[in-house]
């Protein structure tokens, strides 16, 4: 026996369903963007200097983009990708005159001109419902070439109601494992409210 499909009256409108574009675009429309911290934080800033051969970055649900700028400014080559129109318009505001390719576009259809080094996490995979992690572990293990890093910030626990969505280590690991090995793993000091004490820096290196 299956379920039947939902009926009209029980699916959400597009913008109160976090896998649309339109749950974004009102959310950066009205101004309401707490996962925001307006800063590069303090562990990728660390990251970042002690790489001095730039690498090829992709963001993936870039938003305001602040990571981007800085990573712009010290020579990287980095594509900051978000599929809202409002987000995008929101970062060529942060971004000025900064050479970043902007790009606005589903990561999970986006090809890439050429694989990227790294890919930056920051708020991205807690925004996902979590009925596309698994599809969201695949696509970062398919953009990044052996010995390609993963690196960012995850929020750890376990907050079913999002966004920002928990995921439990057991999970991550789930997700990451069978394509990364970890090699760096730390509690986050200057984390924004919304994500306090439930955050981790890591960095995975693709097998």
């Amino acid at each position: 026996m299956t379920d039947s499909p939902p009926s009209p009256t029980q699916i959400k409108p597009d913008d109160q369903r976090p896998e649309h574009p339109d749950f974004w675009c009102k959310r950066f429309g009205e101004g309401f963007t707490p996962w925001d911290a307006g800063k590069v934080p303090d562990d990728f800033a660390a990251f970042v200097a002690r790489h001095p051969e730039p690498l090829n970055t992709l963001i993936p649900g870039c938003g305001s983009a602040w990571e981007a700028a800085h990573l712009s400014e010290k020579g990287w080559p980095v594509t900051a990708l978000d599929f809202s129109p409002a987000a995008i318009e929101r970062a060529q505001a942060v971004l000025a005159n900064v050479a970043v390719d902007l790009v606005c576009d589903d990561f999970f259809k986006w090809q890439p001109p050429t694989p990227p080094a790294l890919i930056y996490e920051r708020a991205f995979l807690c925004a996902l419902p979590r009925k596309l992690w698994d599809d969201w572990g695949r696509r970062v293990a398919t953009l990044l070439p052996s010995g390609g890093l993963l690196a960012g910030f995850f929020f750890i626990c376990d907050q079913a109601k999002g966004p920002p969505f928990g995921i439990l280590p057991e999970q991550l690991d789930a997700l990451l494992r069978p394509n990364f090995e970890r090699i760096e793993d730390k509690q986050v000091s200057d984390s924004i409210p919304v994500f306090a004490g439930r955050e981790r820096w890591q960095i995975w290196q693709r097998r």
